[in-house]
């Protein structure tokens, strides 16, 4: 990933790395998380955030729970050999899928690991047909630049991809019912957008789609963990995310939903591998006989359709405590508590002379807005006030989470002004 360009870290300092495995001694005891005792948010004391730095860069990485972190460095203890192993992966991999699942209100045979958020997508995109097959796509400018990409590659190839562009950065229903039609084959999009925090109402994307016989597909790296998603009451087909934003994990692990129903009738596997399959060898005198040298039978769930191989452990060890501290705190809760630091920078931001990119009624984490230059006026500042946001060429998207307050903003908004 490309710092410089993407994510311009104004004041990294170590904060991210604040939840590194060396400071997990030195903080709650093993395999305790202060929110499952009912603590009120903010949680300031479940991150080892340094005193004096501010963190409102969540929305391109989240800092790790301090006993996430533990539960990851336990789990590197078993491979120096220093503690003994207890529990497979496998075991460890569905408990963290079924976590997931509740947060999400899917079945936990609707879901898969996989590496990315846009390795979920792909799947979905090749497992339609789409590459190869006819009808359109239909997408919009919102959507996460990765997935453009993605898009505009298969438009370059002879797919019909209709791009809606936003309206006052917002991506109207209307815009959207002027190019679905009975041709249309998916629908992609992100529930919240990652460029400047627009939130879709998935039900009435859904019905939308589903009304002409495409399906959704929801890129929800920026949504789960922090805002509502119920899966079947909005009636999504497919949703992807990674897991080192706001689910509190670490790069190399995210999750796909396939709603169960499309398995293997609508979505295809195009990749294959052990993961997918009971398997049985046929090599020695005593192995039973077979006419080849393995026999298999193909997982039907979701997992036995994507997951193709081994997947990164010490990320799924940190799930395994993040995700069931995420529920317990509750995406609801998470999304009003901070309802009062976005009000502060609505107010505040455009007396600073910046514009705002979000839309004022949006509820999402992420705070956006526009002022020429940005990067050139405040990455010194941002850096020696030690505040960390991402910074673009001109614009500054800021993203609080559940351990910021309105100390927090305040810092961002002195060293801006």
């Amino acid at each position: 990933m490309d710092l410089t360009r993407r994510e311009l870290l104004a004041s990294v300092g170590g904060v991210v790395a604040a939840t590194a495995l060396h400071r997990v001694e030195h903080a709650v005891p093993r395999g305790t998380v202060t929110a499952a005792q009912g603590a009120a948010l903010p949680v300031k004391g479940d991150f080892a955030i340094p005193p004096g730095q501010t963190w409102l860069n969540n929305a391109f990485i989240h800092p790790v729970p301090i006993a996430a972190a533990e539960a990851v460095r336990r789990y590197l203890d078993t491979r120096t050999f220093r503690e003994e192993r207890r529990r497979s992966g496998d075991s460890l991999a569905a408990e963290v899928k079924a976590e997931f699942a509740a947060l999400i209100n899917a079945r936990p045979s609707e879901i898969s690991l996989v590496e990315n958020t846009s390795t979920g997508e792909n799947l979905v995109v090749n497992g339609l047909g789409i590459p190869s097959g006819t009808g359109n796509v239909v997408t919009d400018a919102l959507h996460f630049e990765g997935s453009l990409v993605l898009y505009g590659e298969l438009a370059r190839r002879g797919l019909d991809v209709r791009l809606v562009r936003p309206r006052e950065w917002r991506i109207e229903l209307a815009d959207l019912e002027r190019v679905v039609d009975r041709g249309t084959r998916l629908v992609a999009v992100s529930q919240v957008s990652w460029y400047n925090g627009f939130e879709h109402d998935l039900k009435a994307v859904c019905d939308l789609a589903h009304a002409h016989g495409a399906y959704v597909y929801a890129d929800v790296v920026q949504a789960v963990g922090n805002t509502p998603l119920d899966v079947q009451a909005t009636g999504l087909d497919f949703c992807a995310c990674s897991t080192f934003k706001w689910l509190m994990g670490d790069f190399g692990v995210g999750f796909l939903y396939v709603r169960e129903g499309l398995l293997d009738t609508v979505v295809r596997r195009t990749a294959i591998g052990y993961q997918q399959a009971d398997t049985e060898l046929h090599y020695l005198p005593t192995d039973p006989p077979g006419e080849t040298p393995v026999t298999w039978t193909l997982h039907r769930d979701a997992s036995g359709h994507f997951e193709v191989g081994t997947f990164a452990q010490a990320a799924v060890n940190a799930l395994s405590v993040s995700l069931p501290y995420l529920r317990r705190l509750g995406p609801a809760n998470i999304r009003a508590y901070r309802q009062p630091l976005l009000r502060r920078l609505r107010e505040e931001m455009p007396r600073l002379g910046f514009t705002p990119l979000t839309p004022p009624e949006s509820t999402s984490a992420l705070a956006v807005y526009m002022m020429r230059g940005a990067e050139q006026r405040f990455t010194d500042r941002l850096k020696a006030a030690k505040v960390s946001v991402s910074l673009y060429t001109d614009r500054i998207r800021i993203a609080p989470s559940i351990y910021n307050d309105l100390g927090d903003v305040d810092a961002l908004l002195n060293a801006l002004s």
